[in-house]
């Protein structure tokens, strides 16, 4: 299988209404997704709190608020913010490339997968943004704009609260309980995924199976089954199992890396580089596999503030010094919270079965992968060759609400 990060499709954008092709920033733009994604993980997993939480974030819609933030502004701040996305592009070709990719794979109704992406900047009441700041934002990445009094905290956070909810489809009713600071710029990213199976699973094969959070907790967790023809490969050195859903209309895939037996992540999240999941997914090949998934709706949501600070972004977050003038005209603006939340979802639904497709003999001897344990996992745009959501799934279980074994 070809390495999907290489390279992404052309991308068509339009600057004083002539199309420029920017196919030759398909490389910087694929690697961008790519190193956030690790980069932002791996700091994240370091973070004693969510040591035994799941994570979830979407690389795309991180760095389409980082578009935000360095169109904002200026000198050592925009420097700072451009470090994290990493792509050496002039501004009048970076900002229209973004708009295209988000475009492309935020388009529900040409890739049949659910995904709801809402991007929202708060302000404080005493500031005012520009007009051709707020113009050029939600043309470019769809961010949406709001001052908010922080200081009226429970009235700040009911109206985050509803507006996620309402992004979300309802699926997000509550992405934060409170605001720690009520002075800077609050960057929010509400989503819901669904992702829609290439081959559906099976709907009456739905049945409690356990879910062992660790060899001592195990939780009861519906889990749904299937067979199918997958690209899967099996890591005998370091024991892992690598399997690939692709997703209806084959636009997208969902990756996931499980160690073959029931063990702390840590071990395969210090593995994780750009050349290994490169190697990964070289060495993937088509074959039967037996996949049970955990049907299940999980939201996460975190604040990605110290998680960017801690990979360069000191500027932004210091109020003495942060340079935002391109937003308020003032340098009266720093970045005080970064939240970004997800709920996802995963179902049996998808295409139905097309048994033309695999003969009896492809079918013969499927290899097992059994998701009863804590795993990673990728989605991957097979047209874009961006991570879309990169995370882990420890507990299987929305506010720990399912009956322990």
């Amino acid at each position: 299988m070809a390495l999907k990060l290489a390279a992404l499709c052309i991308l068509v954008a339009f600057v004083a209404g002539e199309p420029v092709i920017l196919k030759d920033l398909a490389p910087a733009l694929a690697d961008s997704t790519v190193n956030l994604a690790i980069n932002l993980y791996k700091t994240m997993v370091k973070d004693p709190q969510l040591q035994s939480e799941n994570i979830l974030f979407s690389p795309v819609v991180v760095a389409s608020s980082l578009g935000v933030m360095s169109m904002g502004a200026g000198e050592t701040t925009a420097r700072q913010v451009k470090s994290l996305l990493n792509i050496p592009i002039q501004d009048d070709k970076l900002h229209p490339a973004f708009s295209e990719l988000l475009g492309e794979v935020s388009n529900e109704t040409a890739r049949n997968t659910t995904w709801k992406i809402g991007s929202r900047l708060y302000g404080p009441a005493s500031v005012s943004f520009r007009d051709d700041f707020v113009q050029k934002s939600k043309t470019h990445y769809m961010h949406d704009h709001s001052k908010v009094n922080f200081r009226d905290k429970r009235s700040a956070v009911q109206s985050i609260n509803e507006w996620a909810s309402k992004t979300t489809q309802g699926k997000l009713a509550e992405v934060t309980k409170e605001i720690p600071s009520t002075d800077g710029a609050l960057f929010i990213n509400a989503m819901y995924f669904k992702p829609h199976w290439d081959e559906r699973f099976h709907h009456q094969m739905v049945d409690k199976r356990g879910f062992l959070v660790s060899r001592a907790h195990t939780v009861s967790v519906p889990m749904m089954h299937r067979t199918g023809l997958y690209q899967y490969y099996e890591d005998e050195v370091n024991k892992l199992q690598i399997v690939e859903m692709p997703l209806a209309h084959n636009h997208a895939s969902m990756i996931l890396i499980m160690p073959n037996h029931i063990e702390p992540l840590d071990r395969l999240e210090k593995m994780l580089t750009k050349e290994q999941i490169h190697s990964w997914i070289g060495k993937l090949k088509k074959r039967a596999v037996a996949i049970s998934l955990p049907k299940v709706s999980v939201d996460v949501s975190h604040d990605l503030q110290k998680h960017l600070q801690e990979l360069g972004l000191t500027e932004a977050v210091d109020k003495g010094k942060a340079d935002f003038s391109g937003i308020t005209g003032k340098k009266d603006l720093h970045l005080s919270n970064h939240l970004h939340a997800t709920a996802i979802e995963w179902d049996t639904e998808g295409k139905p079965f097309d048994h033309d497709k695999r003969t009896e003999e492809e079918m013969r001897s499927p290899r097992l992968f059994y998701a009863d344990h804590p795993f990673i996992f990728l989605v991957m745009d097979n047209k874009t060759n961006s991570i879309l959501l990169i995370g882990r799934l420890i507990k299987p279980t929305k506010g720990g609400r399912h009956d322990e074994l």
